[in-house]
């Protein structure tokens, strides 16, 4: 096995496909459609048990839109109680008050996708009226409570107002606001197949990503390219395991060896290799920093 696959640090727990918003360019193809998936809260708990027995540093909720799972807050506990150190990718719509309480109590981060610094403008991407409003409403509310909270602004359409997008989020007080062109994969491949060059080639290197129906994948947007599944396999035999190795391979072909050199990013739609990291990533070295657009810098 390669240093690349000796170490698994952190994971996406895609823990529900179901979202209160329809963008043309969700990677995960998610929607008010989705659904929970097969995943039982058990399930997830026991997931999170043997990501902390392998000695991850980092877990993601995301969805979907995961603040709509009712089990959320659980989950959040859960992993706090097992030492991983916790971050939600929210649209931020929809945060109940026992979610405000587990954020607080388990010392949860934030991260949410921002598209316009005019609501008519935000609420055409996401297709959800009004959602300008409450995400607004709740990133003034998270930076009240001292909660963690970073921005990722998301180029959708020409003219959009991604810079003063990126500046009102700063003028609230976001200290780390990062962007990203749309990713051709899920709604916004407009039906075109997924391939492994459309990736960055950082997927399975000391990550992975676990989605409602107990799927493993080398990243989020990998999700075209399975290594197992958590219902049928414990995570400790999946990421060690010959479907791992050879998606490693395939993605090192189309590459080569150094896309590994991060160490490791956080690729989401929000962020390219050079992006704001997962919460335990203090450093990287991608070899193409152009790969990613930030707008702003941390405070």
């Amino acid at each position: 096995m390669s240093t690349v696959q000796s170490s698994l640090t952190f994971a996406w727990l895609e823990v529900t496909g179901l979202c209160n918003e329809f963008c043309d360019h969700c990677y995960a193809d998610s929607s008010p459609k989705g659904t929970h998936g097969t995943m039982t809260v058990e399930d997830w708990m026991r997931v999170i048990d043997q990501l902390a027995e392998i000695g991850a540093a980092d877990v993601q909720f995301i969805g979907g839109e995961p603040t709509l799972h009712p089990n959320l807050p659980a989950l959040i506990r859960h992993a706090h109680s097992s030492g991983l150190s916790v971050e939600i990718f929210s649209n931020m719509t929809h945060i109940r008050d026992d979610l405000w309480q587990a954020f607080t109590d388990c010392g949860v981060k934030i991260a949410t996708s921002y598209y316009s610094d005019t609501a008519e403008e935000h609420d055409t991407v996401t297709r959800l009226r009004g959602s300008h409003k409450r995400t607004r409403a709740n990133v003034q509310k998270a930076l009240s409570l001292n909660i963690p909270l970073r921005g990722g602004i998301v180029a959708v359409r020409e003219g959009q107002r991604v810079q003063e997008a990126a500046e009102d989020l700063s003028a609230l007080g976001v200290g780390m606001v990062g962007g990203d062109k749309t990713r051709a994969f899920g709604r916004a491949s407009k039906g075109a197949a997924p391939t492994i060059s459309s990736l960055c080639g950082h997927c399975a290197h000391e990550k992975c990503a676990i989605g409602p129906t107990g799927d493993v994948w080398p990243c989020v947007l990998g999700r075209f390219l399975s290594i197992g599944n958590v219902l049928s396999s414990p995570l400790s035999k999946i990421w060690g395991g010959d479907q791992l190795a050879e998606v490693v391979a395939r993605i090192t072909a189309e590459h080569g060896e150094g896309a590994q050199s991060c160490t490791p990013p956080q690729f989401l739609p929000m962020c390219g290799p050079c992006g704001p990291c997962v919460p335990s990533v203090g450093h990287c070295d991608p070899r193409e920093a152009d790969n990613a657009a930030t707008i702003g810098s941390p405070a």
